[in-house]
């Protein structure tokens, strides 16, 4: 029995909402499709990049989308990604381990709410799974996925414009260049990440029809 709980176990990873999570740089830039072969073969690093990778979309889908105490998105959160890698080989289609991974957090927060003993009617639990607030996660996740598309001089200036709020100056300054091209530079940026973004909604589209 001990043996065959250490086989279903997943690896030690991020299992923890807070605190440090270990990053596996050079995996970072491989798809999902990629990273889940290589769970399948049992590379435990290449999970702990897709636990990375998805544990802020499944803990936003917890606490914004259904409005889960932070205790109860931990306990999904913490069931999620153990359900996810003990049932990663029924996985029909590699690339498509974001939208499983959110049906998987989904029927596991209405769970969490009709055990819980909240008298909430099940029309009200509807309209919370297609709230707009569900709707910003996918966005936000689908930006931030974008962003990672994009070079690495694009990814840190925007990184410090929008998510620092540094000024023109601080960014002149720490990145040594005119406070002058800072403007062109985000704009240019700002551009490649529409595309990027329009890029990935054309084959989202193309793959559905």
């Amino acid at each position: 029995m001990q043996a065959s709980r250490r086989r279903t176990t997943p690896p030690r990873a991020c299992w923890s909402i807070e605190g440090e999570r270990p990053r596996v740089s050079r995996l970072a830039q491989l798809s999902d499709a990629e990273l889940v072969r290589r769970c399948r073969t049992g590379e435990s690093e290449a999970w702990n990049e897709l636990v990375e990778r998805y544990s802020r979309y499944v803990y936003a889908i917890c606490t914004r989308g259904f409005r889960l105490s932070d205790e109860d998105a931990e306990d999904v959160f913490q069931d999620v990604f153990t359900r996810a890698f003990m049932r990663l080989e029924t996985l029909r289609d590699d690339s498509a381990f974001r939208p499983w991974i959110a049906q998987l957090t989904r029927r596991r927060c209405l769970d969490a709410i009709s055990g819980g003993g909240r008298e909430q009617p099940l029309e009200e639990i509807a309209v919370e799974e297609g709230s707009s607030d569900l709707d910003e996660v996918e966005e936000a996740f689908a930006v931030r996925e974008a962003v990672a598309g994009l070079s690495d001089a694009c990814q840190d200036i925007l990184d410090r414009f929008f998510a620092q709020d540094q000024s023109y100056r601080t960014i002149s300054d720490e990145l040594d260049i005119p406070a002058g091209t800072i403007a062109s530079r985000i704009a240019r940026c700002l551009r490649k990440l529409r595309d990027e973004l329009e890029g990935r909604n054309e084959a989202s589209e193309g793959s559905s029809g």
